[in-house]
């Protein structure tokens, strides 16, 4: 019998193959579809438009704070436009004493802390008198009010005034303050109504339950919950009455009862050429509200989300 002999494969024969398998070029990536190209485009043009209006926005900021920090003589003799060839921090020193800033932020400061704890007081009581209890003609009580703020306040100049005058507060500063809460607190009591209104019920049965009355459910219940309506109102409201300008010069008349936005108007009377001290002033009159915004800015932020998710 012949035995059949078996020859065992060789190993470099399939060597080649795997080689050649191992040089092969990976397949070309996919294309980017049309859609995709346009959405990225789209975002690269939002990014590149948003720079440019942000750009746009900023440009007269810096330039007041660049005119504020140099000399007169530069600017006289380069122009206010000019690439600076000064730097100097007299032009405050300037428009804080010898301008009379200093002693217009303070009545600003006056007038405006006041008005904002007095109109967000009286306020967030109506609005938890409107929203939480079944009060009869509540809902025209609010479009009163509502209606109330959408009148010109120019038709209102030379009765206020006169009315000022008939109470003998004129050129008072609490006169300013009475006109600036009566002409807030309707927002105010049309804005925290909503808030206040989106708080579930339960929390208030709940503290009525307990023994509270509606002192205490307003106090300790609502108004914390509120919280976040209350910042972001104390903001808007404090930007809106520190840079009033028209009930200001309505109602007062001496220049040393005037706040900061009026007292801009008689430096630049006074300083007429002047642009770095003009400057300086309009800095200083800004501070305060740029430092409240920044101050309250994740309430005022948590806020808006509030209203926006209500």
């Amino acid at each position: 019998m012949t035995a059949t002999r078996t020859t065992a494969p060789v190993s470099g024969t399939d060597g080649p193959a795997r080689r050649a398998d191992e040089a092969a070029p990976a397949p070309a990536a996919a294309p980017r579809s049309p859609l995709l190209r346009g959405s990225a485009l789209r975002t690269t043009g939002f990014h590149l438009t948003a720079g440019l209006l942000s750009a746009l926005w900023l440009l007269p900021i810096v330039l007041v704070l660049v005119t504020s920090t140099r000399t007169f003589d530069d600017i006289a003799a380069h122009g206010v436009g000019s690439w600076p060839h000064s730097f100097t921090f007299d032009s405050f020193r300037q428009a804080w004493v010898d301008g009379g800033q200093q002693r217009a932020l303070i009545n600003s400061v006056l007038v405006t802390v006041p008005t904002v704890l007095i109109s967000l007081g009286l306020a967030s009581m109506a609005a938890f008198a409107l929203s939480r209890y079944d009060l009869p003609f509540r809902r025209v009580l609010l479009l009163v009010m509502l209606g109330g703020n959408l009148l010109p306040p120019q038709i209102l100049l030379i009765p206020v005034s006169k009315l000022s005058e008939v109470l003998g507060i004129y050129d008072r500063l609490y006169a300013l303050i009475g006109v600036q809460v009566g002409f807030g607190v309707g927002f105010y009591v049309f804005v925290l109504h909503g808030f206040m209104r989106a708080i579930p019920g339960e929390i208030q049965q709940a503290a009525v339950i307990d023994g509270a009355g509606p002192w205490q459910i307003y106090w300790r219940v609502i108004l914390p919950l509120a919280r976040p309506a209350l910042a972001a109102l104390s903001a808007l409201s404090f930007t809106w009455i520190f840079n009033d300008l028209l009930w200001a010069i309505t109602v007062l008349r001496t220049d040393s009862r005037m706040p900061v936005t009026a007292s801009l108007i008689g430096l630049q009377g006074q300083y007429v050429s002047m642009w770095n001290v003009i400057a300086a002033g309009s800095v200083i009159a800004a501070a305060p509200t740029v430092a409240v915004f920044l101050r309250f800015q994740r309430h005022f932020v948590a806020g808006l989300n509030l209203g926006a998710v209500k």
